[in-house]
């Protein structure tokens, strides 16, 4: 049963407890973009991705890739909730063998289609695999979500051309554009601003959404062609580290080291949030 958007912001929040259930284990992580994407990643995965986590490889399954790898702890909080692995697994996150490292791992994990985190190769392997299953005459379609602290590598433009010249319809780019980056705001290090005029320039047909509004993701998913010519980039404006009032908007949430008494605190917003959400859907 396709989960509505009520309901989807409930696993968004239960995904966020699932952060911090990994930050119990190590006391440590990226945490600032893991909370901006994560209300992009429970969509795709909960609802609209062709997948199915009893058969994690079947050929026709929609693709995801997490460009912006030290953001994984977002995706191994929806990879949980979704049941692609026990959520015991998420108390291993950070240890020694743990199938859940600081970039997601390939060869670790179902549901993790390629090994990320060095910025800028996301994009590029999302249009190989695009053309790949085209090639193959899949109705698949492949995901990526980037960083706007990424976008200064020339490899994603790279891709940008690649993707608009051989017309990869199928290819479906978000870009979490929450302005900030380890080493301060993105428009300081490196502006890559206009980057949706950017896009369009590379030949893209290019969305405006609120990114962490679930309401507008799942509208945009569902009005996007599953065919055409050309690919789509999604801005999606974004606050780091979203969900946790004390930290959004702040670079130090980039890379968190929370005290026990700063995790029972997070864990206490939300999930007072997780019930008045039950309660309004109730």
């Amino acid at each position: 049963m396709t989960p509505t958007v009520g309901e989807l912001k409930v696993r968004a929040e239960r995904a966020r407890l699932n952060v911090l259930r990994m930050l119990t284990a190590t006391r440590s992580g990226h945490l600032g973009g893991a909370l901006s994407a994560i209300d992009i990643i429970t969509a795709l995965y909960l609802r609209e991705m062709r997948v199915d986590p009893a058969n994690p490889k079947d050929p026709q399954r929609d693709r995801f890739l997490l460009s912006a790898g030290h953001k994984a702890m977002g995706q191994y909080a929806v990879l949980a909730e979704a049941g692609f692995f026990p959520a015991e697994v998420l108390d291993t996150y950070g240890t020694f063998k743990s199938p859940l490292p600081g970039h997601p791992d390939m060869y670790k994990l179902p549901g993790v289609e390629a090994n990320t985190g060095a910025l800028g190769h996301g994009l590029p392997i999302a249009c190989g695999m695009a053309l790949g299953l085209r090639l193959d005459g899949s109705a698949a379609r492949v995901y990526t979500v980037m960083g706007d602290g990424e976008l200064p590598e020339g490899s994603n433009w790279e891709g940008a051309s690649i993707a608009s010249h051989h017309e990869l319809g199928n290819l479906v780019a978000f870009i979490d554009v929450n302005g900030l980056q380890i080493s301060g705001p993105t428009a300081k290090v490196m502006d890559m601003s206009p980057i949706g005029e950017k896009f369009a320039a590379f030949g893209w047909d290019v969305y405006d959404i609120d990114g962490n509004d679930m309401a507008q993701i799942v509208g945009l998913l569902e009005s996007l062609p599953r065919t055409g010519a050309k690919p789509s980039a999604i801005v999606a404006h974004t606050v780091k580290a979203k969900g946790l009032s004390n930290l959004e908007g702040t670079v130090p949430s980039h890379y968190w080291k929370p005290t026990p008494e700063d995790l029972a605190a997070a864990k206490a917003e939300i999930e007072a949030r997780i019930a008045d959400l039950e309660g309004a859907n109730a």
